[in-house]
């Protein structure tokens, strides 16, 4: 019996904008507005919270503020998507006002911070969430084959399954000053790269099972807490599948990095882990000839099972759409991959 909850969008497709992090700094405003006008263009229809202009100490407004504000926009029934304008770093403030118990099924979006509230949703209710671009990346004149499958993804309807395959190229720098057409500058040859449990390296690998996670930088620190119940979450919500991790690491070092995760590990939240899927590293930083492949696989061989990396999420676009709740199977065959996502 499924108990995940897929949100279903109604045509007139509404978009909530309300901050659950960062706020929309005065230097900003005008992306912001640029962004607001190109989805209003494409046919979507935009509420936004009074909070979201403005940022103040780190933050948008108060943890209760934007907690309050997130529960309206997911209550609310002309709402159909709620995205935050972006991430940031204290969306974990909010999490002790939400009730949990009072959330009705919609979708969240975004990347970052953000996965700070998503991934605690996913857990506490069945609410299935979708890490993915932010708001602002989608503001461009028309968007790459990538991040464009977000509507599609978040389109498919519960006992359904959607497929997204692999970039030819991503971005390596972000240059605001002067997006392109897609906003991002894809210059870079992907190619997705993986070690089996032996901690070899492989061309090609197959792994499946309930798709869990987010930013480390920020995930990590819900770790002992309510809202990182991983065993709570498989107990209620899933019939015994093991579970598929992706993780973003969007500045740790590699030293922090494996600390972050083999505190996971400790946790117990690879527990019964099907593989692991991680992003391109946004900005990475080494610890004297530790590298980021040595931690991929080390983790590899620590918990036995296959590593992906370099895969199209986070911190470097483009992103897929990945959903917290979805049943993935991920395939990788000579650099190039597909995501397979089964909303059961």
């Amino acid at each position: 019996m499924m108990t995940l909850k897929y949100p279903e969008m109604t045509p007139d497709y509404v978009i909530g904008v309300t901050p659950v992090s960062n706020g929309i700094y005065r230097e900003t405003e005008d992306l912001f507005k640029e962004t607001f006008k190109r989805m209003e263009e494409r046919g979507f229809k935009i509420k936004k919270k009074d909070e979201i202009w403005g940022q103040e100490n780190a933050r948008a407004c108060s943890g209760e503020e934007r907690a309050q504000d997130l529960m309206e926009m997911m209550n609310d029934e002309e709402v159909d998507i709620i995205m935050p304008p972006w991430g940031g770093h204290l969306a974990v403030e909010m999490l002790e006002h939400l009730d949990f118990s009072k959330l009705t099924p919609k979708w969240i979006t975004g990347y970052s911070d953000i996965s700070t509230v998503m991934l605690p949703i996913t857990l506490k209710t069945g609410i299935a969430t979708a890490h993915m671009a932010n708001i602002v990346d989608l503001r461009g004149e028309e968007m790459d084959d990538v991040t464009g499958r977000w509507f599609e993804v978040l389109n498919t309807r519960a006992g359904e399954t959607v497929r997204q395959v692999s970039s030819e190229l991503y971005q390596e720098e972000w240059d605001h000053e002067h997006p392109t057409s897609i906003v991002f500058k894809l210059s870079e040859q992907t190619e997705w790269k993986g070690f089996d449990a032996e901690g070899e390296r492989v061309s090609g690998m197959h792994m499946e099972g309930r798709m869990l996670g987010g930013c480390i930088d920020c995930i990590r620190h819900l770790i002992g807490t309510e809202y990182g119940d991983i065993k709570q979450f498989r107990k209620q919500h899933t019939d015994g599948e093991s579970i598929l991790w992706y993780i973003d690491d969007s500045e740790l070092d590699t030293v922090d990095f494996k600390r972050s995760l083999v505190q996971m590990q400790y946790a117990g939240w690879f527990n019964n882990c099907a593989g692991i899927i991680f992003s391109r590293v946004g900005k990475p930083k080494m610890k004297e000839s530790y590298q980021y492949k040595d931690v991929y696989r080390e983790m590899a061989t620590a918990l036995n099972v296959p590593v992906l990396y370099d895969v199209d999420f986070g911190h470097k676009p483009p992103q897929m759409t990945i959903i917290n709740g979805a049943y993935g199977m991920i395939d990788m065959e000579k650099g190039k991959g597909q995501l397979m996502q089964q909303f059961i």
